[in-house]
């Protein structure tokens, strides 16, 4: 995540905008989705509804992934977020840049204009009535399951990062929204990219031919040092901005923790048993975070999935502690390391190629859009993000809870009353035993 300044959301003048474009090149040949491959050109437009480090990555990373695609459009609720995002396209030392990517871009590869920049809470409607063919959703994850809702009936391919809801009323939206995706022949592919990373697809190939045997256990952490939250709330700031700015911190914008970041770890877990757990009973706490906000530092929670095979999941954010990023797959004749290595039996170890996997799974996606058999992981990641909500809400109540309930009869809904600009009370941190489950 990358820090918000306390400038106030303004509309971006046609001047500045144009300093800032000087570099983007010429219109695109033609218009809509339903006009790829006409003209015989398959050119891909792209709209980034989200501004900030990671949708800057994401649309710098889908530009890189294949040839003849262009960032065509931009909105967000800031529009200094906006003009972040145009002139490091169109400015910054192209290699200026890491993994997650972000540098400038080719003129090729950038075709913004002033009518095609959007800003405030409706920006996406609007980027979406432009001539965009391929969607990528990267704001705070709360907004994931309208955004995506209104994507699709757009008739727009999607690439959205994980997580894809904060509660279980946006996990049934995504479902299903991806089930009307399908059937409106529209790829969806979604920012867990461990599922797009060589050695761990090789890795699961072999756990799920039988290489480590009947699987008996798992674990998988995401344990780092982490961050302190905001604090001291500009006076000009209204409460709205001031929560989205720093949206991290906030359990109805982020998740928390264990579902904005270890959702990674637990859909590995997901992946390698091929399932969802059936119940799940956690801890957790905000022991020495800092500063405003409401998420916890740790969790630790306890999945059992069918066949009472039990999953521990940790992760925290604690400085000065051992730090652990990984999963562990236990089974009868060995264990995996899904990331690199298998010890037993049928001991391997991975060295084949490490293509960067943030610029594969766009790759992945632009692929099946062209070859007419659209990608579709929104059922996958739902599952995973409901499985992290479902390990969440255990710890803030400390109550066991079992994966059907959760799905199909909790009214959790942490949405705000409107969206605007305006007073809105931070809920108190969660006490297990006196939280409700709702």
């Amino acid at each position: 995540m990358r820090k918000g300044t306390d400038k106030a959301a303004k509309d971006i003048s046609r001047r500045d905008f144009m300093k800032a474009s000087a570099a983007v090149g010429a219109a695109a040949m033609f218009a809509g989705r339903e006009k790829l491959f006409a003209q015989g050109t398959d050119k891909i437009r792209v709209g980034l509804i989200g501004c900030g480090g990671r949708g800057t990555g994401a649309g710098w990373n889908c530009v890189q992934a294949a040839p003849n695609v262009e960032v065509y459009a931009l909105a967000d609720v800031f529009s200094d977020k906006v003009e972040h995002t145009l002139n490091k396209y169109t400015k910054e030392d192209p290699e200026k840049t890491d993994e997650y990517g972000g540098g400038r871009l080719k003129k090729e590869q950038v075709n913004v204009t002033p009518e095609r920049c959007f800003v405030g809470f409706d920006a996406y409607k609007k980027l979406l009535a432009t001539d965009v063919d391929l969607v990528i959703l990267a704001t705070p994850p709360h907004f994931r399951p309208s955004h995506l809702a209104a994507v699709v009936d757009a008739g727009k391919h999607v690439f959205m990062e994980k997580p894809v809801a904060v509660d279980p009323v946006g996990v049934r939206s995504i479902l299903a929204s991806s089930e009307k995706a399908k059937s409106k022949g529209l790829a969806i592919v979604a920012g867990t990219q461990r599922r797009h990373q060589g050695s761990y697809l090789e890795l699961m190939k072999r756990i799920h031919k039988g290489d480590i045997g009947e699987i008996v256990a798992a674990q998988c952490y995401w344990n780092g040092g982490g961050w302190d939250g905001p604090t001291g709330k500009p006076t000009h700031m209204s409460d709205m901005e001031w929560q989205i700015r720093h949206w991290i911190h906030f359990t109805w914008l982020s998740g928390d923790q264990i579902v904005e970041q270890h959702i990674h770890n637990i859909d590995v877990v997901n992946w390698a048993l091929g399932s969802h757990p059936v119940q799940a009973m956690g801890m957790g706490g905000r022991e020495v975070r800092a500063g405003e906000g409401n998420i916890f530092d740790h969790f630790a929670v306890e999945f059992e999935y069918p066949n009472g095979v039990r999953v521990l999941s940790m992760c925290r954010h604690m400085a000065g502690c051992t730090d652990r990023v990984s999963e562990r797959i236990v089974g009868t004749k060995g264990v995996a390391f899904p990331d690199r290595k298998i010890e037993g039996d049928n001991a391997y170890t991975y060295e084949g190629s490490a293509p960067n996997p943030y610029i594969q799974e766009q790759t992945d996606l632009i692929a099946s859009i062209r070859s007419g058999e659209p990608l579709n992981e929104g059922k996958r990641v739902a599952e995973s993000t409901m499985t992290a909500i479902m390990g969440r809400m255990s710890a803030y109540t400390g109550r066991a809870l079992k994966w059907d309930w959760a799905m199909n009869a909790s009214k959790l809904d942490l949405s705000p009353t409107r969206y605007e600009f305006c007073d809105l009370t931070v809920r108190p941190v969660s006490v297990p035993g006196k939280t409700l489950l709702i």
